[in-house]
């Protein structure tokens, strides 16, 4: 495998850079690069040091990328080559660079800023689509809307870069998106402000042919609904010296060559023009026509916009007056007197012509032209000029009258542009001139860069800010970056003492001139380091501005920057008739703009006041320029960078050295270079998954979650992290990093292709090795087997084998003969018998399917009535045996009634007796209450003493429990100091024993290691305990204190326990069991002790045979210490050691184990007293609430025992009232035994005469079905005997005839079921209402009137009052998801046009008309009202081409009759003719189509592109390349609001099932199904391909793929519903020819002249566009070469069609309406009862 070197970037002098691979590794140390240029040439490159090796190249994936930023090595060779592909090799003029925009001008009409351009840039994120200047309105436009925050578009470039025209397009783009709903066509006069600006403010240039000579700020004004509403334009640095001279090859402004061109025309003749050639202000630049511009096409141009803007006539004319005026001056000639004076001759025409346009005085023009007042300080002297200065007074009177025309045009301008109303936002667009800088540089230049170093800086603070918000959002940590700041370049020029200060100063003095200016500044400003002298000259410097060194010429600075007028020519312009210049020079006078320079030699000169600093030109300038950054830094910048490619002005030409030297001077390389600090690439987790999941293992990818997964990688392939960052959402890459990703990428890919390669060459090089083996084994059979006959065969052998050859084949010839013949004799009497077998069994077939035929019609026919009549009969049973349920209910429920009111009164009687009962139980209760009352006050005092008594005795036992207690606390203090006293007794004893068994323990040390370990741990248990006794103990006495405290509180409730005392008793038993329990406590607390003191005497055996001296001495004093204050556990233990420890723990253990069990006994007798206590309280209370119920109930019995003799009378009289309802209720239900008898049996007649009633009608049915189909069968024989062909034909439509007849027929039957069983309701609800007020016998109407079928003549008759309830149930009320309506379609407009047809056979005209106009006025408002609603606009879109279609069939006009049946033809309208209703509803048809029609398409619209395009159908192919571009943070809405749906290719399916559904539902013929679904495909069609047009991202071959499946899933749905023959597949032509075009192969001549042919349906512009926008997913595909796409083009030039690049989707196709006839019999039609039209009668 070839070892493939990385490529860099080594300057070069004609190209800038240079492209060479490196062939050799270069390792540090080495002097030189070994490279190989891209044309074979061999070369060392010199390297001084590692940091000075040439820029790397990116790889060709990610050439050609939308930003440059998005580049992985960013530096100026990689942004140069990125900007050569796409504008020479992709022909993409646009590309985004962070948040600039650069537009490298083209030189050629380009077919992308068409309407549909900007509709598909409308609403789009920018990003979205590829860069445009429409994008960066559109987000523009978006940010206001959003965020209503102003926004501002700065356009800059050198002259004929194209700044206006991008400006232009942003204009255009802002009136295409926000056009009002009024008339004022304000949209129309922002854009019509274009041409009169660059009328009056654009030239021809040595660099471009409309280049604009002044800067131009215009705030577009927006309402509150982002509607345009007017604007505003403010100019800088009108370019006035132009008027009066021009350089060679360059023009003066439009306007005058418009005017000269228009000379002849009667408005101009009175301005005495002539041809421009003849005009010395138009002549000095040589041409003074542009090729391919027409002036006086432009001077219309002109005429119409200043008639569009409302600018009056007579303004116009004064404008064209004075421009000619200023054209004339220029010709007047001014002659030298000597050498000091000069003259105008008194007969000069163009001076006359010039005082008689103006209306001023000749003479004093002459004379003030030549001469000039100085005063002095006692005279006024005239003194006269010489020809050069009076001829710089005329040029510079000139120039001030053209510059306050044009600021008198702007104003005007700005007038008819401001409309009423409250601005509540703007967009600003600048159009500024850029950087400049040339051989000769004045102080327009200067002004020029003064300018571009305030944008630039305020470009940079933009741009910082924007990066800390990006960094802000993802969390990521901001550094600071080095980066040009040109604020001192900004001070030199405008700080104090600067050069502005120094030129205004300069300015101040009469005798000032340029010499003394430019010697001031090499005095206060040498010392700077941007500022510099030339070396070879001493009339210049130099300023080192931020994109370049520009050299200043300091002559004329100061007479620029004065910018004076002689104050005698002043006073003659104020002095003129024309109202227009007088007005301008008053105005000038009263502002004191302008001053005349007086000369006073007595004195010297005095300094102006610091006011008239202003009047400048540079300072005025600096002042525009402060009001224009303070506008710019309020508001959103949005930066367009425009590029001129080439100076020849050649389409698309590109020379890198013009055009590097714009990107530095325009901040893009800035851009570049404030990137590459940080971390240019950013990647969406998503992106980096999907392009680089093929350098993760498979570990990686089964980790888990994606975003983890990117962490895990980019940790193991970059082990620096310093190169990326990760974000919230994003990953940050520095620069390199994406090509050393995709470097990996290419290599893992070409080691697969490589492995796939070998895999594949040696399967086929083991097949042809198989196959050359079988065949040479085969040719050694054949050639052996030869050899060997050779060997063994002689002559006679061979003849005998022949013999026997021959014989043989004669007896097999024979032999087979034989069989053959036997053969053919029994095939052919078996085919004969098999043939006639056949025929016969097909002939007997035909004959059955025939009669079974005829069978299968009756029998089904049979079946489907008898199917018929059961469901009827059934749901007639269900809805008889539904309403007698209910009626039974009614019945049941009355029933209930009554018993509930015998229950009731039986109630009121049982509870008056229970309430005598219960009064003489209160009396005896009250009088057995008065006795226990007196008993229990003596028992409760009794109680009381006893209670006394035990709580004195309580108290003692108390008293006792604290004296014991304080005598056990003085026992233990004294044991603690015995103890302490002995231990120092045994402390000596225990160290000389100690040195007695030093050596016993030596020689047990051995045997006591294990025992050690075990008894260490006992000691440890020990300790636990003792620490959990130490803390018993003080929980204890914690417990003691509470104890204390719970006695006082006992105390105090004792007090209160006067009336229990027989508890008392109960408690003494308690505390006599508890005495025993304690003692019973103690005795084995004394037994626990003494197992204790035994253990303690085997530890301390043991340790004394085991620790040594020190040790043993160290913890006891520790444990000493630790356990002073405790109970000395420890100090007993050691005291045992001789002899008395286990006494001392024994009783350390007994007093531990006594203070425990009393403690716990206390505490016991706490609980238990604590609970008797609350026992008591209860009872206490309980007893106390049964004397106050007690006192509430005998004080109730007192009350209620002054009433009882009232209750004993209402009780006696209660009783007999009952005894009265019962008699009546055995009455009443008597009578409703009775009427219930006799409802049930007339129900039950009536049930049974229905039921014969339908069983006769089911009969008659069954006849007059037979007879029609005799009749039928009969009609259809006759017919098949006249004729054959015809009878086919007719049989098949009587068929569907008979079959809707007949299912009319039914409807109709089952409607006159429905109305009977509704008489039937009825009948059963006033029977109802009579059982409820059982006032009078129920009557029902013995016998139902028979069905008598009627003759219908299929028209309906309304009263001429019930026309608007007619047209509003049926119109307005009718809902589109009825059951009845969607069973019969069009029912609406038949049960209409059967209302129509009576008015017409009334011949009522009056009545026809109005009831016309009342439905098409209904339908009208219905779908006005729900325009929105898809369902009611497809339900009246069906109805009314039904009722479109029934007045065109019964209008009786010849071509609509001819498919009707005899009784339609009798249906025919007679006296009335209806077309223009028809025309009206065919017009009203059509709006509904459309309204239809954009509903659909807004709802399908948001879906087409990420399902069509964005979506995969086609898994495991990924068709997307991320493209790591960095959207403006505002792009989109934040987290939660942008993130729009994923629609698929199945949501598309899914929405256009529920469409097709609906329409069908509601009876839509299919053909106008078809035309809706053919607009739906056409509308996917064209967005999916203009999307693909605007987005690079999308032309790659496995798009074409992507796109390509999308579209067969689209025509097999077509095919399943039936739609294929609509023309609707031929709507996606342009889309699948371009999807093709994406993969097929682009290299070869026959290539071309495939696509040539294939490609017919897409234009030629849309077959280049998309072959110079294919872009590769990955390294292995190539690029469509530039020589291919000319060949294309070639090819297509002979092609005839449209040159626009977008499909027009809004593109209707014309609707058209079918007549299709009906086959519904109107006289079978009835009224269904659910519509509730009962006020129509069927006539």
């Amino acid at each position: 495998m070839s070892v493939v070197y990385n490529r860099v970037w080594i300057p070069d002098a004609e190209q800038v850079w240079k492209s060479a691979e490196i062939l050799k590794d270069f390792t540090p140390g080495d002097r030189a690069l070994h490279l190989q240029l891209e044309d074979g040439t061999v070369l060392q490159y010199a390297v001084e040091g590692p940091g000075q090796l040439p820029p790397l190249r990116n790889p060709d994936i990610l050439v050609g990328e939308n930003d440059l930023t998005a580049l992985s090595y960013l530096h100026e060779p990689a942004v140069l080559h990125n900007l050569r592909v796409r504008f020479v090799d992709s022909r993409i003029i646009y590309t985004y660079c962070g948040i600039i925009l650069v537009a490298v001008n083209p030189y050629k009409q380009l077919p992308i800023y068409g309407d549909a351009v900007i509709h598909a840039y409308s609403g789009q994120n920018m990003g979205d689509l590829d860069p445009h200047i429409f994008a960066v309105a559109e987000e523009a436009y978006k940010q206001m809307a959003r965020n209503n925050r102003n926004q501002s578009i700065i356009v800059s470039g050198e002259s004929g870069a194209g700044k206006t025209v991008s400006a232009r397009y942003a204009m255009r783009y802002f009136a295409m998106v926000s056009k009002s709903s009024s008339n004022k066509r304000v949209e129309d006069k922002v854009l019509a402000s274009n041409p009169i600006t660059e009328a009056i403010g654009n030239a021809k240039t040595t660099r471009n042919d409309n280049s604009s000579r002044f800067g131009k700020y215009t705030e577009i004004s927006f309402d509150r609904r982002y509607q345009i509403i007017g604007a505003n334009m403010r100019t800088y640095l009108l370019e006035k010296s132009r008027v009066v001279f021009q350089s060679e090859n360059e023009r003066n402004y439009h306007i005058f060559y418009q005017m000269c061109a228009c000379a002849e025309q009667p408005a101009f003749k009175s301005l005495r023009l002539l041809s421009a050639d003849k005009f010395n202000y138009t002549c000095m630049g040589g041409d003074t026509e542009i090729q391919g511009v027409d002036d006086r096409a432009d001077m219309a141009e002109t005429h119409r916009t200043f008639n569009l803007l409302g600018l009056k006539e007579d303004f116009q004319a004064d404008v064209f007056k004075m421009l000619a005026a200023i054209l004339h001056l220029g010709n007047v000639v001014i002659k030298a007197v000597g050498s000091d004076q000069s003259s105008i001759s008194s007969s000069d025409s163009h001076l006359d012509v010039f005082c008689d346009l103006l209306g001023v005085r000749q003479e004093n023009m002459s004379r003030w032209l030549c001469h000039r007042r100085i005063v002095l300080a006692s005279e006024t002297v005239v003194k006269p000029q010489p020809r050069e200065r009076a001829i710089n007074a005329r040029d510079a009177l000139a120039k001030h009258l053209y510059a306050f025309l044009f600021d008198c045009v702007i104003h005007k301008i700005n007038q008819a542009l401001c409309v009423p109303g409250k601005q509540h936002s703007f967009i600003g667009v600048l159009d500024i001139y850029g950087f400049e800088t040339f051989d000769v540089n004045s102080f327009e230049q200067f002004c020029i860069n003064y300018a571009n170093e305030k944008l630039q800086q305020q470009f940079n603070l933009h741009v910082f800010k924007l990066e800390q918000e990006e960094y802000m959002k993802e969390d990521i940590p901001w550094t600071l970056i080095d980066f040009y700041d040109n604020q001192p370049v900004i001070d030199l020029i405008e700080a104090k003492m600067g050069i502005l200060d120094l030129l205004d100063e300069e300015c101040l003095f009469p005798q000032g001139t340029d010499m003394n200016w430019l010697q001031k500044l090499y005095n206060y400003l040498g010392s700077k380091p941007l500022f510099e002298k030339p070396r070879l000259s001493n009339e210049a410097f130099v300023i080192q501005h931020f994109a370049d060194k520009v050299e200043y010429q300091c002559k004329g600075f100061l007479e620029k920057n004065r910018d004076t007028l002689y104050e005698e020519l002043v006073n003659v312009m104020r002095a003129s008739k024309f109202p227009l210049l007088a007005d301008f020079f008053n105005e000038e006078e009263n502002n004191s703009v302008i001053k005349g320079v007086k000369v006073k030699a007595a004195r010297p000169g005095v300094k102006p006041a610091n006011k008239q600093l202003r009047t400048t030109v540079g300072d005025k300038f600096r002042s525009s320029l402060y009001l224009l950054m303070e506008t710019l830094n309020a508001t959103t910048p949005h930066y367009v960078r425009c590029i001129k490619p080439n100076e020849e002005k050649l389409p698309f030409e590109y020379d890198s050295k013009r055009v590097v030297q714009q990107l530095r001077a325009c901040g893009v390389l800035e851009t570049v270079h404030i990137s590459a600090q940080s971390y240019p690439s950013r990647w969406t987790y998503i992106e980096f998954y999907s392009r680089y999941s093929i350098l993760m293992s498979q570990a990686e990818l089964r980790a888990g979650e994606k975003k983890q997964i990117c962490r895990t990688v980019l940790q193991r392939l970059i082990p620096d992290s310093n190169q990326y960052k990760f974000g919230r959402t994003k990953i940050f890459f520095r620069a390199g990093q994406v090509a050393y990703l995709e470097k990996l990428r290419l290599d893992r890919l070409r080691t697969a292709c490589i492995t796939i390669q070998k895999h594949v060459r040696g399967w086929r090089q083991r097949r042809r090795y198989l196959s050359m083996r079988k065949a040479a084994i085969i040719i050694q059979q054949y050639v052996r087997g030869k050899r060997q006959i050779r060997r063994t065969l002689t002559a006679a052998a061979l003849k005998q084998a022949w013999a026997a050859v021959v014989i043989q084949r004669h007896c097999r010839g024979y032999l087979i003969r034989r069989i053959y013949l036997l053969l053919q004799v029994a095939t052919i009497t078996i085919q004969a018998y098999t043939r006639g077998w056949m025929a016969r069994k097909r002939y007997k077939k035909m004959v059955e399917e025939h009669k079974a035929l005829v069978l299968q019609k009756y029998a089904r026919a049979w079946l489907v009535r008898r199917r018929f009549q059961t469901m009827r009969r059934l749901v007639l049973n269900v809805q008889l045996s539904y309403r007698v349920q209910q009626l039974r209910k009614k019945i049941e429920e009355q029933n209930k009634e009554n018993r509930g009111l015998v229950e009731r009164l039986t109630s009121l009687a049982s509870a008056h007796a229970q309430g005598l009962d219960r009064a003489q139980a209160l009396e005896m209760e009250l009088s057995k209450a008065v006795g226990e009352k007196a008993s229990v006050e003596e028992r409760e005092k009794k109680r009381k003493e006893e209670t006394d008594q035990v709580i004195v005795q309580l108290q003692g036992e108390r008293d006792k429990a604290r004296l014991d207690c304080q005598t056990l606390q003085q026992k233990l203090q004294d044991s603690i100091e015995q103890m302490t006293d002995k231990f120092e007794k045994h402390k000596k004893k225990i160290m000389e024993d100690l040195e007695r068994e030093e050596r016993l323990r030596k020689v047990a040390e051995h045997s006591s290691e294990l025992q050690k370990e075990d008894l260490e741990k006992e000691i440890l248990v020990l300790k636990e305990e003792n620490r959990r006794l130490r803390e018993e103990k003080v929980q204890l006495q914690t417990q003691v204190e509470d104890d204390t405290q719970i006695n006082k509180e006992l105390q105090g409730q004792l007090s209160q326990l006067t009336k229990h005392v027989k508890v008392i008793p109960e408690l003494r038993k308690e505390i006599n069991s508890l005495q025993m329990e304690k003692d019973e406590t103690d005795r084995k607390m004394r037994e626990q002790t003494q197992q204790t003191r035994e253990k303690m005497n085997l530890i301390t055996r043991h340790l004394l045979g085991e620790a040594k001296e020190e040790e043993l001495i160290l913890r006891m004093k520790k444990e000493a210490a630790e356990n002073a204050a405790d109970e000395g556990d420890l100090l007993f233990a050691f005291d045992g050691l001789q002899n008395a420890t286990r006494v001392m723990e024994t009783q350390l253990r007994e007093q531990r184990e006594g203070y425990e069990s009393q403690v716990e006994t206390l505490v016991f007798k706490n609980d238990h007293l604590t609970r008797e206590n609350q026992q008591l309280q209860a009872l206490f209370q309980e007893k106390s609430d049964v004397n106050h119920s007690i006192g509430q109930e005998v004080a109730r019995l007192n009350a209620e025992n002054m009433v009882i003799p009232e209750l004993k009378q209402q009780v006696s009289e209660l009783q007999r009232h009952r005894q009265e309802l019962e008699t009546q209720l055995k009455e009443q239900s008597t009578e409703m035994t009775d009427k219930m008898m006799k409802v049930s049996n007339e129900l039950q007649s009536k049930l049974e005469e229905e039921h014969s009633q339908r069983r006769l009608l089911e009969e008659r049915n069954r006849q007059s079905e037979g007879e029609k189909e005799e009749l039928e069968r009969r009609l259809e024989e006759f017919e098949e005997e006249m004729e054959q062909i015809k009878r086919l034909q007719q049989a098949e439509s009587e068929a569907k005839n008979k079959f809707r007849q007949e299912t009319s027929r039914l409807t109709a039957e089952n409607m006159d079921f429905e109305e009977q069983l509704d008489m039937k309701d009825r009948t059963i609800k006033r029977l109802q209402d009579q059982i409820k007020a059982l006032q009078a016998p129920v009557k029902v109407d013995q016998k139902a009137a028979p069905v008598i079928p009627k003759e219908y003549l299929g028209m309906l008759e309304y009263k001429k009052e019930d026309e608007d309830r007619l047209v509003h149930t049926l119109i307005r009320e009718l809902k589109p998801r009825g059951v009845v309506v969607n069973m019969i379609p069009g029912l609406a407009a038949h049960l209409l046009f059967m209302c129509v047809r009576h008015a017409d056979y009334l011949n009522d005209g009056n009545k026809l008309k109005s009831l016309m106009h009342a439905i098409i006025t209904s339908i009208k408002q219905v779908i006005t009202d729900r325009q929105e609603n898809f369902e009611m606009l497809s339900f009246w879109l069906s109805n009314t081409y039904y009722l479109l279609n029934c007045l065109k069939q019964y209008s009786g006009e010849e071509e609509f009759m001819k498919h009707n049946t005899q009784r339609q033809n009798k249906n025919c309208l007679q006296n009335f003719d209806l077309s223009e209703h028809r025309q009206i509803l065919s017009d009203l048809a059509i709006r509904i189509y459309h309204q239809l029609i954009n509903i659909m398409e807004d709802t399908l619209f948001p879906m087409i592109v990420p399902a069509m395009l964005e979506h995969e159908s086609l898994q495991g192919i990924s068709s997307m390349k991320p493209t790591g571009f960095r959207k403006r943070s505002n792009s989109l809405l934040e987290d939660g609001r942008s993130e729009g749906q994923a629609y698929s290719i199945s949501s598309i399916l899914q929405l256009m099932n529920a469409f097709h559904s609906s329409m069908a539902q509601h009876g839509m013929e299919p053909q106008l199904q078809g035309q809706a679904i053919r607009q739906l495909f056409y509308l996917i069609g064209a967005t999916a391909l203009n999307s693909i047009l605007l987005r690079k991202d999308l032309c790659s071959c496995r798009k074409g793929m992507q796109i390509r499946c999308n579209i067969s899933y689209l025509e097999e749905w077509l095919r399943e519903k039936g739609l294929q023959g609509c023309s609707v597949m031929e709507t996606l032509g342009p889309l699948s020819q371009a999807a093709w075009l994406l993969q097929v192969n682009k290299t070869t001549d026959e290539d071309a002249a495939e696509i040539q042919q294939r490609c017919c349906e897409l234009s030629p512009v849309q077959i280049v566009k998309i072959l110079n926008s294919y872009t590769p997913i990955d390294d292995f595909e190539k690029r469509v070469a530039p020589s291919f796409v000319r060949k294309v083009q070639a090819l297509l030039q002979e092609r005839e069609g449209s040159n626009q690049l977008m499909m027009d989707a809004q593109y209707r196709f014309q609707v058209t309406f079918p007549f299709c006839p009906s086959t519904q019999a109107l006289e079978l039609l009835q009224v269904p009862s659910s519509l509730r039209l009962g006020f129509l009668t069927r006539i």
